[in-house]
């Protein structure tokens, strides 16, 4: 690895596309986020729904992924990277205007259906994105390379979270009523409040599309490198050196975990705030929290992309990962400040994850790396999967913020948490698995 401190990060010749493509990462890192917020948010304006029902935010968000990034992967392979943005960016804007009618309708059906579409493109950008930033550069260099374009990602992630704070959270009047006040108002208040706060909703997501429609005009008019003639292996023998290579394999369960992880630890610090609120009479905005978190993940991700110009990206994996596993055992069993200081602080650790995973897993591989790559995105669909089974654990006391104490001392929202602590210990094990393989 010393090699790489005289090797580019990015070729010359491709810097300028570098920057184009590092603009998608944050680009669906303002989707992702904006989006976190609006389990709670949707569980206010539609009090009706239970936890489990509002987590289908980020099951219909996150299953996109695991939809879509294969066919993504195939047309990839057929055309061009290129063509494969411009579809991506084209679903993402639709996505984001059927706001619109679904907020017109007051259907929450036709919202989590609005998220699944901008998903799909997001599955689009990732499949395509992520190979082509490995890429722009020498291979001793790619891993560097993608933490570097990925460090853009939280950028945009905190962007989505300012929106959605005060765009939409600060915005709904349903917030401005306690449960009890809010059940005595009679059904055409609750109407009209509920058509307000779905209109809310859906503002920030029709202002985020017209601004992809920009983003897709000028990546039309920039010049992407041609790598179509790499493809000269068959599917079927693609998916072959992929199902024996234990290192890719390993790969896509670690990154599903890591997704789980991420995605619950990021969702449900609303209900963990919420908590800390009524439990000791305090009134903390969880965005605020949450917003502290991207930003040490963003500060995160820059220290970590220095460390692997020296040291192994799989020792830094494994490292991250522990520190990960104490944080998220800190957020279990340590009550108010001390326990949401654990949980925010879990994100230094998750911040190298994603594209450190990805990197090792597609590392030295060939023409199979375009369908590897959508395995990759396809794990994603761990962020579909674990919120709704944490929504099902704070669900166990009926309204999420139950006085239910598990082992006699650890709040249930509290203990909801183990899912990331487990999901952290299992990319942990990858790094250190890697970590022997590599030395």
């Amino acid at each position: 690895m010393n090699l790489s401190k005289k090797i580019p990060v990015v070729s010359k010749e491709y810097v300028f596309q570098f920057i184009i493509i590092t603009i998608l990462f944050a680009l669906w890192g303002i989707a992702n986020d904006l989006t976190t917020p609006m389990v709670s948010t949707f569980k206010k304006v539609m009090p009706e729904l239970s936890n489990v029902q509002a987590s289908l935010v980020q099951f219909a968000f996150y299953f996109g992924y695991f939809f879509m990034a294969l066919p993504a992967a195939l047309f990839i392979r057929k055309f061009s990277y290129k063509s494969g943005i411009i579809v991506g960016l084209i679903l993402y804007a639709t996505g984001a205007f059927l706001f619109y009618p679904a907020a017109h309708y007051q259907s929450y059906t036709f919202f989590l259906i609005s998220l699944w579409v901008i998903t799909c493109g997001l599955a689009f950008l990732e499949t395509t994105s992520n190979p082509l930033i490995l890429f722009l550069g020498n291979k001793e260099t790619a891993t560097q390379r993608l933490n570097l374009a990925q460090a853009f990602n939280p950028i945009g992630a905190i962007a989505g979270l300012i929106m959605a704070q005060f765009l939409v959270i600060d915005k709904i009047k349903s917030d401005d009523y306690s449960p009890e006040a809010f059940k005595a108002l009679s059904s055409s208040e609750l109407a009209a409040i509920r058509e307000n706060d779905l209109d809310v909703i859906s503002i920030p997501y029709i202002g985020l599309g017209i601004f992809v429609l920009v983003i897709l005009i000028a990546i039309s008019l920039t010049k992407m490198p041609k790598t179509a003639h790499e493809d000269k292996m068959a599917i079927g023998e693609s998916f072959k050196k992929l199902f024996a290579n234990k290192n890719y394999k390993y790969g896509v369960i670690a990154q599903a975990f890591y997704v789980g992880a991420q995605i619950m630890c990021w969702t449900f610090i609303f209900q963990y705030v919420d908590n800390i609120n009524k439990t000791f009479g305090l009134d903390l905005t969880a965005t605020y929290y949450n917003i502290a978190a991207m930003i040490l993940f963003l500060a995160g991700r820059w220290i970590g992309t220095g460390l692997m110009k020296s040291i192994n990206p799989s020792k830094i994996l494994m490292v991250f990962g522990i520190g990960g596993v104490l944080c998220a055992a800190g957020a279990i069993v340590l009550q108010g400040m001390p326990g949401l200081i654990a949980l925010v602080c879990i994100s230094i650790f998750m911040s190298i994850m994603f594209p450190t995973i990805y990197g090792i897993a597609l590392k030295d591989m060939g023409d199979e790396a375009k369908i590897g790559s959508a395995g990759l995105v396809m794990a994603i669909v761990g962020g579909a999967l674990m919120p709704v089974l944490q929504g099902s654990i704070l669900d166990w006391g009926g309204s999420g913020f139950s006085d239910i104490q598990i082992l006699g001392f650890i709040p249930e929202v509290n203990f909801s948490f183990i899912l990331p602590l487990i999901c952290l210990a299992v990319v942990t094990l990858y790094g250190y698995s890697t970590y022997k393989t590599s030395k």
